[in-house]
């Protein structure tokens, strides 16, 4: 099992792993933690990279999140543990906790916020069209969401 990258190839996201030549089984909880949402989000986790896919183990504390973004590659997201407050495109905020599949289409608005309960941990799933950042809707790299009470 890896934990250290030994493949030649240079991943798309500075800090994630890259599978292949020899590196096939991971385990997540022990790797290396990158900022999975540069400028727009609190998202934090390891992220792991195929020749297609890019997969990350990703958490919000408690009372954090993802300002609106964009990104042009779909994405799956797996809820493992906490709420997460989310909106897509034009649907309603709802609120969506463990055993949750969300489905991020290829340039449609969204943010997911984690509750104040709990910090929350899921399992996603990208194509490498594109890294693991997306694009504040506002333009402006200034931070993730952060409720009221839950700045450091």
């Amino acid at each position: 099992m890896s934990t250290a990258n030994k493949s030649a190839a240079q991943p798309r996201n500075e800090g994630a792993i890259k599978a292949g030549n020899g590196d096939f089984i991971f385990k997540l909880r022990e790797l290396a933690r990158i900022d999975a949402g540069r400028g727009y989000s609190t998202a934090e986790g390891p992220v792991v990279e195929g020749e297609r896919m890019q997969i990350g183990l990703i958490t919000k504390q408690k009372g954090t999140g993802a300002r609106a973004h964009t990104h042009p590659n779909e994405q799956w997201t797996y809820i493992l543990k906490g709420t997460l407050r989310v909106k897509i495109g034009d649907q309603p905020e709802q609120l969506c906790g463990p055993g949750t599949l969300l489905y991020l289409p290829a340039n449609i608005v969204h943010y997911t916020i984690a509750t104040a309960d709990e910090d929350v941990e899921f399992f996603t799933v990208k194509d490498l069209t594109y890294g693991i950042h997306g694009k504040p809707v506002d333009g402006k790299m200034t931070g993730g969401h952060i409720e009221p009470g839950f700045e450091k």
